[in-house]
This record gives C-alpha cells, structure tokens and sequence, in this order.
C-alpha cells in the first residue's frame, strides 16, 4: 500500500476506514463492504487517528 498503514492482516488503508466513518459509515455497512474487517479494527483505527492528532499538538 505504497507504506500507508493498513488495518492488520489486511490490505484496507486506516485512512478508508476513517474517511468512510467520517461520511457517516456505519460499523455494520464497514463490515459487510470489508467482510475481515471487525469491531477492534474499527476501535484500533480511530485510536491510531486520536493519538496521530495528540502528537501533533
């Protein structure tokens, strides 16, 4: 994925994810459109969002 970070033991960018969750996504519709997708993975990238924004305070 050209060195973007991806949800583990996948291919799916953390940015996907973020981007369709800020469009109103939900957890549900995620996992059906990224069937290896689960709920901590969901957890796992906003955490990663969280703590990006955190570092750059």
């Amino acid at each position: 994925m050209l060195g973007k970070r991806v949800i583990r033991g996948t291919r799916i960018p953390v940015e996907i994810i973020l981007r369709r969750l800020a469009e109103g996504a939900s957890e549900r519709s995620l996992m059906v459109s990224y069937p290896r997708l689960t709920p901590a993975d969901i957890r796992a990238a906003m955490h990663f969002a969280a703590a990006t924004v955190a570092r750059e305070a």
